[in-house]
């Protein structure tokens, strides 16, 4: 791979201008925001490189489907997104949000880790490997869709209408990361979600909280429903919540093992002095892992301004998510926590479900499996860390374990890439690097049984 390492290390500023160009055009799908031209953009550059590209319409934003065919038997897709995070607070940004400055080796923009820097990486791969080889030794295909960022809405009607340009012999997934000492991660899948919004009414107005005498509050409500849901033990009290929870193999248990994970440096970063319940260790990363959750994402209620103000709320809301692990189903999660608010006596409770995603896995037997890790050695120099699954959630059963096609994450984000917040940023070597390992995988998995 010598000969395509240096091809991209000569043309490295005109990688690094492709992807400052595509983090200076916004793209905010929860305003949408830029979100026609960064497709537009994106459906553009595929074409410049040599490739097939279409905007294909859904009921959402559209995906822009990519394809370099040369009739090879084995096909890699590669799946990303368009569509970024708002950039709010702008006032904690260094820089500019959409100003993609470089500064002490970093770039900074919204979206250059989720998930711009990772799409051009692939793309220039694509790029380097058919002008140094003069063409590609599989088939390519790319899935870039426009609603990651507010939850995939529409990518099963985008499967399900076109299950031929999606199919593949394995998928290179959205993200991926450096550890704290700078190892490489390597995951096999993600956590599913249940995302639910809980809304206690009460009168039909705010009034003085002098009436809080005799008339019931719907924050205290709500947060005594909320106490049914979860003990301080991190334990989740929904009956049958954790009957379909997979049980752990022997090979589960000593990856665990192996896994690093810097809990002295995780505790720096959030400035932190432990975590739940003083866990370390192997516990630690079992329940980070293969234990699902139970989150208060936020609370509404009453008057959370400046001063003070003596009011009786009229309505409370709490935003929650679940993160499941197989094989966990998100609409059973969603019943059994309708039936067990009715059992406690919540039945006036309204629960509004939002995002449901499904747990995906990829065994690590697989053979691109093998082959990411494998030229993470290769590339990197040194052995990348395994992670099971992420814990973050995705949509990658729907592109990928529903129809047969396993999936890997890597990536060129890093431990502080910040996603989704203030200074998102990635190291400009990390995002060579990237490159070369994507080009690395796509000569290694040609040959893979």
């Amino acid at each position: 791979m010598q000969d395509v390492f240096d091809y991209i290390e000569r043309h490295r500023d005109e990688y690094i201008r492709w992807l400052q160009a595509l983090c200076r055009q916004p793209s905010v799908a929860a305003q949408n925001r830029g979100m026609a031209e960064t497709a537009k953009m994106v459906e553009g550059l595929i074409r410049e490189i040599g490739g097939h590209a279409k905007r294909i319409d859904t009921s959402g934003y559209p995906v822009v489907y990519g394809e370099f065919a040369n009739d090879k038997k084995k096909t890699l897709s590669f799946y990303n997104h368009y569509d970024v995070q708002p950039e709010d607070p702008v006032e904690l940004w260094d820089s500019p949000p959409f100003a993609a400055e470089i500064r002490d080796g970093r770039i900074y923009a919204r979206g250059v880790a989720d998930n711009k820097g990772n799409l051009t990486a692939r793309l220039a791969a694509v790029h380097a490997y058919s002008a140094v080889r003069g063409g590609l030794p599989l088939n390519v295909k790319f899935v870039i869709e426009g609603e990651e960022e507010i939850g995939s809405l529409h990518l099963r009607e985008f499967v399900d209408a076109h299950r031929e340009l999606v199919q593949a012999d394995g998928c290179i997934w959205e993200f991926g990361y450096k550890n704290a000492d700078g190892s490489l991660q390597a995951s096999f899948g993600v956590k599913g979600m249940c995302y639910v919004e809980l809304v206690c009414r009460g009168a039909n107005t705010e009034m003085h909280s002098s009436h809080a005498a005799v008339i019931e509050n719907p924050a205290w409500r709500l947060i005594w429903a909320l106490n049914t849901l979860k003990t301080p033990d991190e334990r989740i009290h929904i009956k049958g919540f954790y009957d379909k929870v997979a049980a752990l193999s022997e090979t589960d248990i000593e990856v665990l093992r192996q896994m690093d994970y810097d809990e002295e440096s995780t505790l720096e970063k959030f400035g932190l002095d432990s975590f739940v319940l003083g866990l370390s260790g192997l516990p630690l990363k079992e329940k980070l892992i293969y234990q699902p959750t139970c989150t208060v994402c936020g609370f509404q209620s009453g008057y959370t301004g400046q001063g003070k103000k003596t009011v009786l709320p009229s309505e409370a809301r709490v935003k929650l998510d679940f993160r499941l692990v197989p094989d966990q189903d998100p609409f059973e999660i969603f019943r059994l926590l309708r039936r067990h608010l009715d059992e406690h006596g919540f039945a006036d409770i309204e629960a509004i479900p939002y995002t449901m995603t499904y747990p995906a896995r990829t065994p690590l037997d697989n053979a691109l499996a093998r082959s990411v890790v494998r030229t993470a050695k290769q590339v990197y120099g040194t052995e990348p860390t395994l992670k099971p699954m992420s814990p973050a959630t995705g949509p990658m059963y729907i592109l990928c374990q529903r129809i047969g096609i396993p999936a890997v994450s890597v990536g060129v984000g890093h431990f502080a890439s910040n996603n989704h917040a203030p200074n998102e940023n990635i190291a400009v070597d990390d995002y060579i690097q990237g490159i070369k390992h994507i080009a690395a995988i796509i000569e290694d998995f040609a040959i893979q049984e």
